[in-house]
């Protein structure tokens, strides 16, 4: 549930189309290959590109020959060790073998055929290199790490827009992570309002007409930042009931919806999130979980920090996404994670001794670490920048292209896959078909106050749910238990 800001304060300097709500719901680390100095007494970083003549050519290894190396980072403490090239960021392939991808795709199972919705907001205006083509960074995110081109498509039936291919990180970040782990799905891309999060009001508008266009268009519904509510305490009880007729419906036509747990940890999001970041309002941290991730028909994704080999990807450890590696006052902590007070315990999580009468968030978990986390492709002109992601807007859409993979071994839509999940859980094969993360926590820190959170630990916990895939024995769990039980 993140958004795309440069390392350093999270204040807006200005005022892009889309930016103010695209850095809305929590925000993505980024690092670019090379850095500038600070601006500003202190500012982050400008994104820096490069050349043509260099490109980005190496997917795994760094140099003269493989395109841009990392410079020094002016910006001191844990942040500093974000990964900002192909060398130091995890490439596609690697990403595929960490969490037991790579198999499937041996056999086929890539995705093809199912459909993977993502709303984004629209953009109105080029501001390279934060305002790109999705088109162009596509085809360079495919070309260095030798991926097919991706089926990709825009909708904007939800709102007109002269250049509807714009993009800023966070939509590139979706696109290009759904693609790197189920590269034969079709990528629809759902324009929605640039305004849609700016307030309440309008936060429950996108979120149901992406929840009930998306359902309609595709299979699976990966929602980081357009399309999601915010804090609970944030809506009344009719907005909140208007969301849930639209995962209703999205339930009745078989779409599996996965939504982030946001980036504050134990901290809800803002309800005003433009007015909170660009320092016209206040923030009153307030302990409790989002929506969208907290309603019981969605797959609520946390996030966690992944240890993974270089060489060959291996998947080597793994402990929750939060401070060290988040930016203290900032709404890029931690993984989301606590208990609704909206809705009360669903029948599947039901026998968790860490569960009390209300629903725990999140579900499941994946890489949501700046600090390592998928190389991102960024292509404006003749010049290609390479940028970590993170937040859990990099988890959820790890888990939709997940749930591609088991739609297409299934053959047809699994719909609502957490009775399968939690079914699998509390089964012999858990710690085959997932790795228990068992360290770290979500606490925050708004100097002075620190805000107690959750810590992982054992099965499931709220901070990283039952915890990151390893996809070669989940899949074919995943496609059998929707199936016999008739999710």
């Amino acid at each position: 549930m993140t958004g795309f800001l440069p390392r350093g304060p999270r204040r807006l300097a200005g005022h892009v189309p889309g930016l103010a709500a695209a850095t809305a719901l929590g925000l993505l680390s980024v690092a670019a290959c090379t850095s500038a100095p600070p601006s500003g007494g202190g500012g982050a970083p400008a994104g820096a590109t490069a050349g043509a003549s260099a490109g980005v050519t190496g997917a795994a290894t760094a140099g003269a020959s493989a395109g841009p190396t990392a410079a020094a980072s002016p910006v001191a403490g844990p942040s500093a060790a974000d990964c900002d090239s192909v060398a130091t960021c995890y490439t596609p392939r690697q990403l595929q073998v960490a969490y037991g991808v790579k198999p499937l795709l041996d056999r086929g199972i890539d995705g093809r055929g199912e459909t993977v919705v993502l709303p984004e907001l629209a953009e109105s205006a080029p501001n390279p290199p934060l305002v790109t083509d999705m088109r162009q960074d596509m085809a360079a995110f495919d070309a260095t790490f030798g991926l097919p081109a991706a089926p990709m498509r825009v909708d904007s039936s939800l709102v007109r827009t002269p250049s509807p291919w714009l993009a800023f990180g966070e939509e590139v970040l979706d696109v290009e992570m759904v693609h790197a782990l189920a590269p034969g799905a079709t990528l629809v891309i759902l324009l929605l309002p640039t305004n849609s999060l700016d307030n309440t009001a309008n936060t429950v508008a996108a979120a149901v007409a992406s929840l009930r266009r998306g359902s309609a268009e595709g299979d699976v519904l990966s929602i980081s930042a357009a399309g999601q509510v915010g804090g609970e305490h944030c809506v009344s009880r009719a907005q909140a009931g208007s969301v849930n007729a639209a995962l209703q419906a999205a339930a009745s036509r078989r779409a599996t919806v996965v939504a982030a747990s946001g980036d504050i940890g134990a901290v809800a999001e803002p309800c005003d999130v433009y007015a909170a970041l660009a320092g016209a309002g206040s923030f009153t941290p307030v302990k409790e979980v989002n929506l969208l991730a907290s309603d019981p028909l969605v797959l609520g994704a946390g996030g966690t920090s992944l240890t993974a080999s270089h060489a060959t990807g291996a998947w080597q450890g793994e402990a929750a996404w939060g401070l060290p590696y988040g930016s203290v006052g900032s709404p890029f902590q931690a993984s989301g994670g606590g208990f609704s007070r909206l809705f009360s315990r669903p029948s599947y999580q039901d026998g968790i001794s860490a569960i009390g009468a209300t629903r725990g968030v999140p579900d499941v978990s994946a890489d949501a670490s700046g600090h390592a986390d998928l190389a991102m492709i960024l292509r404006s002109g003749n010049q290609t920048t390479v940028r970590d992601g993170g937040g859990t807007s990099a988890s959820a859409p790890i888990w939709a292209a997940l749930i591609a993979l088991a739609d297409q071994y299934a053959g047809r839509r699994l719909g609502l896959v957490n009775p399968a999940i939690y079914r699998i859980a509390h089964g012999p094969e858990y710690h085959q078909a997932f790795h228990d993360i068992t360290t770290g926590n979500n606490a925050v820190e708004f100097p002075p106050k620190t805000i107690t959170g959750y810590a992982a630990g054992p099965g499931w916990d709220p901070v990283t749910g039952w915890g990151s895939p390893d996809a070669r024995i989940l899949v074919p769990l995943l496609a059998r238990y929707a199936i016999s039980q008739g999710s």
